[in-house]
């Protein structure tokens, strides 16, 4: 179904719940664009504080390692028993007090200045005895301060770390300061470690890396495990976490692993998700109540409409006589008081329009009689006169009598025709001879033709014949007679032929007058044109052509061919075309062809312009 054939109504709903589908997809979109960089950005808010958090705390337990170390360095006891030499002396003065001093999980080694392990407590670990400190030799740059860093170990399979601070002692000599040893003290970075900084920075995820494997993560294994691969290849893009990465870098400023702070997206997907879920009930919810509102306006909107369309339905039926309930004083019931008395001028219109009609009906009615009894009258009236004024021959007197007793019975069945008309009769039509019928109408204008030496020229078979109405064909001939006659005041001639076609019978009537001018080439057929007649109505040929057309046929002019005139000239007279129906079948529709003869010449070749 088009979208043109449905009601106004669903031409209402359709297109508001697609803008309203349209106006709450964008902003949802604006809204879940908005809401994803809010998250995503309190999310990197959360990871970059958690790395601050993850700085200061790495650096108290880094300082507090540094000064427990700076302690032991400065005491008594354990310079005296570094001075010793003695490595037993050693260990166990600073066993003694690296236990009171420091609550910390880590480790205290003592080394010589070489980076040579002397002594080693706490958790040590994977450091013992003997072992040998590259650190305190990258240390040694910085001497006599302090060196802190982290400290790569083991085999790229098993790697540790560790974070360590060294600490140099020194003793005084006449030749100045000499090395005498270098305290080490750390942590090695474990699950407790990552856990521990977890729990003290708001729950952010921290994975260690060093060589080609994670040292330690706070998340589950499987994820770890997931997520090694982007890790290793220093990749901070984790489906579903957000990672800020932290290099860890060595006593010399060297890179030995990476700290990844991960925080997870999962809770800024859950208020996602739960925002859309929102989004789409809010939608669902407003399209309910809109489209619910907009029918129910619709539906009162559309109940004068509605009124309206049968309104103009009744209209077109011609009940003009229907009436609008106007209940409203809006726009539709302005228009509603529109066309209701659009309604009642289209009846008053309708009303002068039929009485103009009958007005106009009559009028041509008692023009057409005038036209019709003029020559008739004429002739009683001339005949009459010359009766009374002249003293006539018996013979002459017959014929006037005749001529007036034909004149007057052709009024009588004129009067009797229109009668009919009247009662809605009709006289009948009667199979009758087309010659006889030609020759009835040529005696009626014969003394008027012999008085300007006009002839005619009748080339019609005596069988040729066709249902007609005999008084009404013989005037339409009449008439074109009379206009021939008329047209040609210094004679001439008048030629008709007739042959059968088919259904149909084709009449040619030409003559050798002066033809028809441009100017009514196109309005010959209408009533009241006429040029050149003194007293014409301009009637004939169009009652000539209803008559044909009353009959089934038709009647139409064309061009006559040209011919030598005195003056040296070449000029053709009218020619008219009359179709007679074999079988009568009148039509009520226009069937004429002005100018299409040449098709009937084809059809007909024994009617063709002489070459």
């Amino acid at each position: 179904m088009t979208f043109s054939r449905l009601s106004l109504l669903w031409k209402i709903l359709i297109p508001t719940s697609l803008v309203m589908t349209l106006a709450f997809a964008i902003t949802g979109w604006l809204v879940q664009r908005d809401v994803v960089r809010a998250s995503y950005a309190s999310v990197e808010d959360e990871a970059k504080a958690s790395f601050q958090a993850y700085e200061s705390l790495w650096r108290e337990r880094a300082n507090r390692l540094g000064a427990i170390s700076e302690i032991l360095s400065t005491m008594s006891d354990v310079r005296a028993a570094l001075k010793t030499g003695d490595a037993a002396t050693i260990r166990d003065t600073a066993g003694e007090l690296w236990s009171r001093l420091s609550k910390e999980d880590a480790f205290f080694l003592v080394a010589d200045g070489q980076g040579r392990v002397v002594a080693s407590h706490g958790q040590a670990g994977s450091f013992a005895l003997n072992d040998d400190l590259p650190m305190v030799r990258a240390a040694r740059a910085q001497f006599p301060n302090q060196a802190s860093g982290f400290v790569q170990k083991g085999q790229p399979d098993h790697t540790e770390l560790f974070q360590v601070v060294v600490t140099p002692v020194y003793v005084q000599s006449p030749a100045g300061p000499v090395l005498l040893n270098v305290l080490v003290a750390g942590y090695r970075v474990d699950a407790a470690v990552a856990q521990t900084l977890k729990d003290s920075t708001g729950g952010s995820e921290y994975v260690f890396v060093s060589g080609n494997r994670v040292v330690t993560s706070t998340l589950t294994p499987a994820i770890t495990a997931a997520i090694a691969p982007r890790l290793l290849m220093n990749s901070t893009d984790i489906p579903d976490y957000l990672a800020v990465l932290n290099p860890l870098r060595d006593i010399s400023g060297a890179q030995v692993g990476q700290l990844f702070i991960v925080r997870s997206l999962a809770g800024a997907r859950q208020r996602l998700a739960a925002l859309r879920r929102e989004i789409v009930a809010l939608w669902l919810l407003a399209l309910v109540a809109a489209l619910l509102i907009t029918y129910l306006v619709a539906r009162k909107i559309m109940r004068p409409v509605a009124e309206l369309d049968r309104a103009a339905a009744e209209i077109a039926r011609q009940n003009y006589d229907y009436q609008i309930d106007v209940r409203s004083q809006d726009e539709l019931g302005r228009l509603a008081g529109t066309f209701q008395s659009m309604c009642q001028s289209i009846r008053q219109a309708r009303e002068e329009l039929i009485r103009r009609e009958r007005i106009s009906t009559i009028g041509q009615l008692a023009t057409s009689i005038v036209h019709d009894l003029r020559n008739p009258l004429a002739a009683i009236y001339a005949g009459a006169e010359m009766m009374m004024d002249s003293d006539l021959p018996a013979e002459m007197s017959r014929r006037l009598a005749r001529n007036i007793y034909r004149a007057s019975r052709g009024i009588q069945d004129m009067l009797q025709e229109l009668l009919d008309v009247v009662r809605g009769t009709s006289s009948g039509s009667e199979l009758c001879s087309l010659r006889e019928v030609i020759s009835a109408a040529w005696n009626t204008v014969a003394p008027s033709a012999d008085a300007r030496g006009i002839a005619l020229d009748l080339k019609v078979e005596d069988d040729l014949e066709c249902p007609m109405e005999r008084a009404r064909m013989e005037r339409v001939f009449a008439n074109l007679f009379e206009n021939a006659i008329e047209a040609m005041r210094s004679g001439g001639s008048i030629s008709i032929q007739g042959e059968k076609a088919g259904d149909n019978i084709m009449v040619r009537v030409e003559d050798t007058g002066p033809g028809i001018s441009a100017a009514l080439q196109g309005r010959l057929f209408q009533p009241f044109v006429t040029e050149g007649k003194k007293n014409g109505l301009g009637l004939g040929l169009a009652l000539s052509r209803q008559t044909l057309l009353d009959h089934g046929g038709d009647m139409w002019a064309d061009d006559a061919p040209d011919r030598d005139v005195p003056d040296g000239g070449q000029k053709g007279g009218a020619l008219f075309w009359l179709r007679l129906p074999k079988n009568r079948a009148p039509i009520t529709h226009e069937t004429a062809v002005l100018n299409g003869a040449a098709d009937i010449h084809e059809q007909f070749p024994s009617l063709r312009r002489p070459e």
